[in-house]
């Protein structure tokens, strides 16, 4: 597989990476642990080098997952991983204050059975802790060799402005595909002006770009996607038109939905890296092989003309998941 390298950091990795959260968490049963390092094993032989996790999938069962599978090859793998809820809970509240990055930082270190944390991002701002107190804190665990990257994720330009001139941003990660493009705003610009790369979470729609997804599907009860408005029966109904479009353009490119909505990030900027996830072995096969579609300039000019054309429904996060964003 190619790779890309993340802004000006130096951080070189596979071109497609993986997201490793719903292995185990917020999409429904996930997979038994052997399923789920023989995936992620085979994801590297297949070329990923690029992995993410958090403390907070599980809590803490993700990392410990991704550690097992990964020691063997761990000097030839990029391991990310985030820190910033109370106690690793997601939805306890933030909890970003230097004494509690330390702490996860040992925690994390052990559960991914490693010395170093390639990437460390920040999983949301904490209103509570100013950026420079945040920043300063991975910076001093860079000198301690314990981080090598810094990271954020889902922040606003002004928070990126304010980590960066204390310790300068590697990547940020957040949400981005062909149903959400509002990091073109102002996000991919504060980037590229900054030198930072960009990985999407979610670049296939939480599946719904893969045109696997309909009104009639009925998610498990502990599916994070219950509870978002965008795949709402009303929402998903009104959205198909953007997986038909997406229909179309693959059938010429003899590709699928998937790939084309994959293909189309990586055509946005070189400093680009998606992190699909899946727990499928032959959706693994299929997004890295989206690395090898490439969207012609017309391509992407027609997908660009037909979006506009679309209004995508629903919003993307519940009221109380939204305020986390874009601080």
């Amino acid at each position: 597989m190619q790779t890309r390298t993340l802004g000006q950091s130096g951080l070189t990795v596979s071109a497609m990476g993986f997201g490793c959260m719903g292995l185990n968490f917020a999409y429904g049963p996930g997979l038994g642990k052997p399923e789920a390092i023989g995936l992620l094993r085979e994801a590297f032989e297949a070329g990923v080098s690029f992995f993410d996790t958090a403390e907070a999938y599980g809590p803490f069962t993700n990392e410990e997952l991704v550690g097992e599978a990964l020691a063997p090859i761990r000097d030839q793998v990029v391991i990310a991983t985030k820190f910033g809820f109370e106690n690793g809970n997601a939805q306890a509240g933030l909890d970003s204050r230097p004494e509690r990055i330390r702490a996860v930082a040992e925690a994390s270190l052990k559960r991914l059975r490693t010395d170093r944390i390639d990437l460390f991002y920040q999983h949301r701002v904490d209103p509570k802790v100013p950026m420079e107190d945040v920043a300063g804190t991975v910076k001093e665990l860079i000198a301690e060799g314990k981080v090598k990257h810094f990271g954020l994720s889902e922040a606003g330009a002004q928070s990126i402005r304010r980590a960066h001139a204390v310790q300068p941003v590697a990547a940020l990660q957040s949400e981005y595909s062909l149903w959400w493009r509002e990091p073109e705003q102002e996000v991919l610009p504060t980037c590229e002006a900054l030198g930072i790369g960009f990985v999407p979470f979610s670049p296939l729609g939480k599946g719904f770009l893969t045109g696997t997804i309909d009104v009639n599907t009925a998610f498990a009860k502990d599916d994070f996607r219950n509870v978002v408005p965008r795949f709402s029966p009303e929402a998903r109904q009104a959205n198909q038109v953007l997986v038909d479009l997406l229909g179309e353009i693959a059938a010429g490119k003899q590709a699928t939905q998937a790939q084309i909505a994959l293909a189309w990030l990586l055509a946005q900027k070189p400093w680009i890296v998606p992190i699909p996830g899946t727990t499928k072995r032959h959706r693994l096969q299929e997004n890295i092989a989206a690395a090898e579609v490439e969207l012609h300039k017309d391509e992407l000019r027609q997908i660009d003309d037909a979006l506009a054309q679309i209004q995508v429904q629903g919003d993307r996060y519940p009221p109380h998941l939204a305020a986390r964003v874009g601080k």
